[in-house]
């Protein structure tokens, strides 16, 4: 038997173990949520328990389900692994296909293992490292166009008048954009490094200010608690700020372990991140969640979390760090892997969904049963989240928690208030708008 073949082995019954004596969560995702989440007393596992559905895909029209008063529509199939989305001023869409770079050596059992699951879901497909266009024609439908190839497992994207930004895993390259065009064949051009050694997590989001003098980049760690050593966590599980017309860049807030989706608030002029949270400490543990990034603050990764709750596993541990550590805003529950975040002040849902954020949770690898796998809506107030999130989008695995279909990423608005989701497991967009007239 091949070494490959003998390791697939392993793995796959190691799968079925698993599978079969999957801890169960004792917290309800509501229980988990909001400012004050509940927070049980933390379990250490050699291997971690893991539960994530075999990929089926959506078939025979098959759709995801919607909450009352909203409809949903496929505009776009097809696709190689969506992940994120930008609506471009004269209503054209950029979908982002992209997928990890596979740069990280599998070391452990436990990578080993983790890998063999996820790719069973069809959340370890290739992505299309490229970027898509989509237009609405004069009936209705939507048009497909390839925009950009050859990328490097692209994540955020970026219009600054004339100019695209791609936040590739390890560098921002820019393109000439003009208006109305369906393809750029023009080679990007670096416009400054980013940390890629490694790229455990490899995401980079990506979000400009209003005045389009600032980006700021969500780059996450290079491990779950720097079990790989300090030394690659160079300038990781940061918001980095560069400064457009010097390029140069500098930490804006630290210790948020994996910060895959930034949006900015107009009203409060707050910067707000989503934050995928450390793993292998139980099915309840630790909330992922949502904040206002406060310039200068400290988050806690990976010596605590959700403030200072001191994570033994940590070493060497650094109390004067801890004391630092400020808990976010905003709970969205544990393991829901929160990819996608839009702030909306009006959209074309109806009125409860007009101010506040939506979230698309791409859904735990590590928790029975399973969280995630939706898009909710978190009801802003006087600039703060505030109640439970309202899930508007689910149906993306079957009842029985054994197939999955599909997988909510990033989540924008088009030019006419409808909310769009990039669907990666499904290779689709969806489209959802208010049922009424």
């Amino acid at each position: 038997m091949s070494k490959h073949v003998y390791r697939g082995a392993l793995a796959l019954a190691c799968v079925a173990i698993l599978g079969g004596c999957a801890e169960k969560a004792s917290q309800s995702a509501a229980d988990q949520s909001g400012g004050n989440p509940s927070m049980p007393k933390a379990q250490n596992f050699l291997v971690p328990p893991m539960q994530v559905p075999d990929f089926a895909g959506w078939k025979d029209g098959a759709m995801p389900t919607v909450a009352p008063g909203l409809k949903i529509e496929k505009i776009a199939g097809d696709l190689k692994h969506p992940r994120q989305l930008l609506t471009l001023p004269n209503g054209d869409v950029l979908v982002v296909e992209s997928n990890g770079p596979g740069e990280e050596a599998v070391t452990t059992p436990k990578q080993l293992i983790a890998g063999m699951v996820k790719n069973k879901s069809g959340k370890g497909a290739k992505g299309g490292n490229q970027i898509t266009l989509l237009r609405k024609g004069g009936s209705g439908e939507w048009e497909k166009h390839v925009f950009i190839k050859g990328l490097h497992s692209p994540f955020g994207v970026q219009l600054i008048g004339s100019t695209l930004y791609v936040a590739n895993t390890d560098a921002i390259v820019t393109f000439p954009y003009t208006d109305g065009q369906t393809e750029i064949t023009t080679p990007g051009v670096e416009f400054t490094d980013l940390p890629s050694t490694v790229n455990h997590h490899w995401t980079k989001a990506l979000q400009a200010n209003a005045d389009g003098t600032k980006l700021y980049v969500g780059v996450g760690s290079n491990s779950n608690i720097t079990e790989n050593g300090q030394e690659i966590e160079y300038r990781r599980a940061n918001v980095l700020e560069v400064d457009v017309a010097s390029r140069g860049s500098r930490i804006y807030a630290s210790g948020i372990r994996n910060p895959t989706g930034l949006a900015w608030d107009p009203t409060t002029n707050k910067l707000w991140a989503i934050a995928n949270e450390r793993d292998e400490i139980g099915a309840d543990l630790v909330p992922d969640y949502m904040t206002a990034v406060t310039e200068g603050a400290f988050y806690g990764w990976p010596y605590s979390y959700y403030g200072q709750h001191v994570d033994t596993r940590v070493m060497p541990q650094r109390p004067d760090m801890v004391a630092k550590a400020i808990p976010p805003d905003y709970a969205l529950g544990s393991h829901v892997a929160a990819l996608g975040l839009t702030l909306s002040q009006k959209n074309a849902l109806p009125a409860k969904y007009q101010v506040g954020a939506f979230v698309g949770e791409h859904g735990s690898w590590d928790r029975s049963p399973l969280s995630g796998y939706a898009v909710v809506f978190v009801a802003f107030q006087d600039g703060k989240p505030v109640g439970k999130p309202e899930t508007l989008v689910s149906g993306f695995y079957s009842k029985d928690e054994k197939q999955l279909f599909g997988a909510p990423v990033g989540v924008t608005f088009d030019k006419d208030g409808a909310l769009l989701i990039a669907d990666d497991v499904g290779n689709t967009v969806w489209r959802v708008t208010s049922a009424a007239p």
